[in-house]
């Protein structure tokens, strides 16, 4: 490991990823302050020990029509700062006692320190950050340990910087009525009579010779979506929280400020109106998708689908991801794990040594196989 790395190790060992107190809710028998816990479920206290549950409310998680934003409340209701990203552009939350001198996703020091926007849509519901450092740690382990081609050297990665984040997304629901019409194509064969060489001699043969039968086909369907989901945020790898897979929507809860005590939050960078024209274009290709498979035959060809949207409702929310950095031979990785099920996604450095070995590998084994084949 060269100095470079010692010296971010160094720098991250001053830097706990674990949750910093907030001031927002002081413990009841000490008075030091409490973070949300992943593994109880409940608030927190680092130096007594003491527990405290947070009572879920009772309030329906509201979906707004489209048109309806005014209503919502704004802001996230606790004091926080936001360090916003000139590299990547995510805008993350911290609290006032703690200081933001890098980019939870990127690793860019280009932060900039900054008010939150109190003017910001509040979200109307969250699933609670269910997976703790521990579990994070562990799964990040047994991630670089399955990994194929890879410098060896990079399975003894000491330190790692991990970050929960609650990561803003919208939902919509919409009925969609679609009316298409297509080119339906039925696969039938003809008998084809050719001539060909055999030995000097002209012979005549046949073969079957597929052909289509076009015909114009049309139709219509009706469908629901809920809860579809559109990212808020340009923060995070696009890439890697597609792979993260599905959220299980039905672990929402209507939003307390309790459950980011200690943790991060991002703001939303796409905002309601740029998040609909996303789920729009989503939920047409859904349908364009549904209606292919409504076309009868064995191909087809100019699908054309009209949808007319109506009873589209939203709402806010904020799903838990965790963000970890690690440092490898001067670069820095950013693997992403799922706040729900720890499930690991994330980049990571190959071993080219490795891979031109098996390519080496693969040729000898070749030509061994051509010798012996000459040989018999």
């Amino acid at each position: 490991m060269d100095q470079e790395e010692d010296a971010y190790e160094a720098e991250a060992a001053e830097r706990e990823a674990e949750p910093q107190a907030s001031d927002e809710f002081p413990c009841d028998q000490c008075g030091a302050s409490m973070t949300w816990s992943p593994d109880t479920d409940s608030l927190s206290c680092a130096f007594c020990g003491n527990s405290r549950e947070l009572l879920r409310s009772d309030e329906t998680i509201v979906e707004r029509a489209l048109g309806d934003a005014e209503s919502a409340e704004r802001g996230l209701g606790v004091d926080l700062r936001v360090a916003e990203c000139d590299t990547c552009g995510a805008r993350v939350s911290f609290e006032g006692h703690t200081t933001a001198d890098c980019c939870v996703y990127c690793g860019s020091a280009n932060v900039l320190a900054q008010e939150a926007n109190r003017r910001a849509i509040r979200p109307e519901s969250l699933v609670p950050l269910d997976v703790g450092k521990q579990e994070v740690e562990q799964n990040f382990r047994k991630w670089i340990q399955g990994l194929w081609f890879r410098p060896n050297a990079l399975k003894q990665v000491k330190r790692f910087e991990a970050v929960g984040i609650y990561v803003p997304f919208w939902t919509f629901d919409a009925r969609v009525h679609s009316d298409w019409s297509a080119q339906s194509g039925t696969y039938y064969y003809v008998t084809e009579h050719y001539t060909t060489q055999v030995n000097g001699k002209s012979v005549r043969r046949s073969r079957q010779v597929r052909k289509t039968r076009w015909r114009p086909a049309w139709g219509q369907r009706d469908d629901c979506h809920n809860d579809h989901l559109v990212l808020g945020a340009k923060g995070q790898p696009g890439d890697l929280v597609r792979e993260l897979g599905e959220f299980q929507l039905n672990g929402l809860v209507p939003y307390q400020p309790g459950y980011l005590a200690g943790w991060r939050a991002e703001e939303y960078s796409i905002d309601l109106e740029a998040a609909w024209a996303l789920g729009q274009k989503q939920i047409a290709e859904i349908q364009r998708q549904r209606c292919s498979a409504d076309v009868p035959g064995d191909t087809q060809s100019n699908l054309r689908v009209q949808n007319t949207l109506s009873d589209v409702r939203w709402k806010h929310i904020l799903l838990p991801i965790w963000s970890l950095q690690y440092r490898f031979s001067g670069e820095v990785y950013t693997v992403l794990i799922h706040g729900q099920t720890g499930e690991v996604v994330g980049k990571a450095p190959y071993s080219w040594v490795k891979i031109l070995l098996l390519i080496l590998a693969v040729v000898v084994v070749g030509l061994v196989a051509v010798l012996l084949s000459q040989g018999a």
